[in-house]
């Protein structure tokens, strides 16, 4: 079994700033990329950030200079540092991993069950 948990959300006022952190446990052999999707209330998953086991990042415009994804390959954990947020960053924030299981013989992409961030104006 392979799990994803994150953790760092919680409220804090436009302008701020939130630290979320995923640690990717269980029968892992590897990890090829992580990162970070959000979901607003009334509104699909949409793309954050990733970044791949060699460190190439890849951001969604709306948070390009304002939001960090790095990772710690000896940790299977990625973080997301998050400035000058805005209200509109207001959703739940989800993990995402492709792992190789030990059990397996590909990569599949795994899930956390999310962390609700939120802004206030």
């Amino acid at each position: 079994q392979v799990q994803l948990v994150e953790s760092g959300g919680g409220l804090v006022q436009a302008g701020g700033s939130l630290r979320l952190s995923c640690v990717a446990s269980g029968s892992i052999l590897n990890i090829n990329a992580m990162g970070w999707y959000r979901q607003a209330p009334g509104k699909q998953r949409e793309l954050v950030t990733t970044i791949t086991s060699g460190g190439i990042t890849n951001y969604a415009d709306s948070v390009k200079g304002r939001f960090t994804i790095s990772r710690d390959n000896a940790k299977n954990t990625v973080y997301l540092q998050m400035n000058s947020l805005k209200p509109e960053d207001t959703a739940v924030y989800y993990c995402n991993a492709d792992v190789k299981p030990l059990y397996d013989f590909q990569y599949r992409s795994y899930w956390g069950r999310g962390t609700q961030v939120t802004v206030s104006s």
